[in-house]
């Protein structure tokens, strides 16, 4: 009768001859129809237990070195295996008036908090209809690539992946590469596009998002928001310098750490500061007053993430968001401003983390959105209209 060896093709066993006498006591032994060759034959060896203790620790020394050499390249590390970003290669930081002439094209990812940025600032100033958007997603080597996208109508005003609108690449590197000389970086998003001279104009999130606040109002259809007031831009670079290393970038320090000191110290760090803002968010709707900042959406597109990836995935688990009354009330303020919550897929925010970064999760499951974090949770009462504003001094904040 057909079985099925190790192998997974057909085994053919011989019937039995008429003439052969029964084996006694012989053990009867049971192919088994799985279709996995490895699970058959550890079922074999080993029944229902564990592998041997040598074959389990061959296994985690093989898995432990492959994982230190996938997060390598994944993410660079100092010597003590913590996480260091490295710094954009196209930054535009002086002021140019020709470029509201210009032919200019965005191009972003969903799940990139740092190209979240960029979309929301875009919309607030009224930049959709001046600035067209391609929406990369994460391909399954990490790249980003194109891609035709449909939503059910409930959900048809949120942003989704599509195809490149301007050069009609599959691939952002593609992209890239169509800039005079080529390109041999890392292909990374946000990236705002020269369509006309084919060029990158800048890939640095902070540039553009004061590029779109104050350098292209002869184009926005708002051109009288100013998310980077004078008066308030001291209070917002310190604010700045709190909030990208120990909270923007702390949740990656902590995710992609490659030591346990080195997580101990980022982990450590990101909640010290998280407790110090929603202190302060506590007497302050914004982190400068009464006012959206900048500074503000920079921290809002982390703390959109945190409970749905960010408190699992990069292990950031000492609380979660909701924990945070002032925090999490703040967040729910900034994601009910108009326009803003379309550009907020946290589906496609969880794909792109949960089923890509392979080191961190290599089953590629991705767990269900939580309740505290759906849009229609998001969309109640935050009540912090209200709160007087008590001025305080950052630097006395962090002491």
């Amino acid at each position: 009768m057909p079985g099925t060896s190790f192998l997974g093709s057909p085994l053919l066993l011989s019937p039995p001859s008429a003439t052969a006498k029964p084996l006694r006591h012989q053990p009867t032994i049971k192919m088994s129809l799985n279709p996995n060759p490895i699970a058959a034959i550890t079922k074999l060896l080993w029944g229902q237990s564990l592998p041997p203790n040598l074959l389990i620790s061959t296994a985690r020394s093989a898995w432990s070195s492959a994982w230190h050499l996938m997060m390598s390249q994944l993410a660079q590390s100092d010597p003590t295996g913590g996480y260091t970003r490295p710094a954009s290669q196209f930054r535009r930081t002086t002021a140019d008036p020709s470029l509201s002439r210009r032919n200019l094209h965005l191009y972003v990812g969903l799940p990139c908090p740092w190209a979240h940025r960029t979309l929301i600032v875009r919309a607030l100033k009224g930049l959709e209809e001046s600035i067209p958007v391609s929406i990369a997603a994460p391909g399954s080597d990490g790249s980003w690539e194109f891609r035709n996208s449909s939503i059910p109508d409930r959900n048809k005003d949120i942003l989704v992946p599509s195809l490149d609108k301007a050069n009609g690449c599959k691939t952002l590197k593609q992209v890239y590469n169509l800039r005079r000389g080529g390109y041999n970086g890392r292909s990374t998003v946000p990236m705002l596009w020269d369509a006309d001279q084919k060029e990158v104009v800048c890939n640095e999130s902070y540039d553009i998002i004061e590029l779109f606040n104050s350098g292209l109002n002869v184009i926005s259809s708002n051109p009288g928001l100013d998310l980077s007031p004078p008066p308030l831009k001291k209070k917002m670079d310190e604010w700045n310098q709190i909030i990208y290393p120990n909270i923007n970038n702390g949740v990656y320090r902590c995710g992609f750490a490659q030591s346990q000191e080195a997580y101990d110290s980022a982990v450590n760090e990101l909640f010290n500061t998280l407790d110090m803002v929603d202190e302060h968010l506590g007497s302050s709707r914004y982190l400068c007053g009464d006012a959206l900042t900048l500074a503000d959406v920079c921290l809002f597109t982390t703390l959109v993430r945190f409970d749905v990836v960010y408190n699992v995935l990069f292990k950031c688990t000492k609380k979660k968001l909701i924990e945070y009354q002032n925090l999490h009330g703040y967040m729910k303020d900034i994601y009910q401003i108009p326009k803003v919550a379309a550009t907020c897929n946290l589906g496609a925010i969880m794909d792109g983390y949960y089923k890509m970064l392979f080191p961190l999760n290599p089953s590629s499951i991705r767990p269900t959105i939580p309740s505290g974090c759906e849009h229609e949770m998001l969309c109640k009462p935050h009540n912090r209209e209200s709160l007087p504003w008590v001025e305080r001094d950052v630097d006395a904040l962090v002491s």
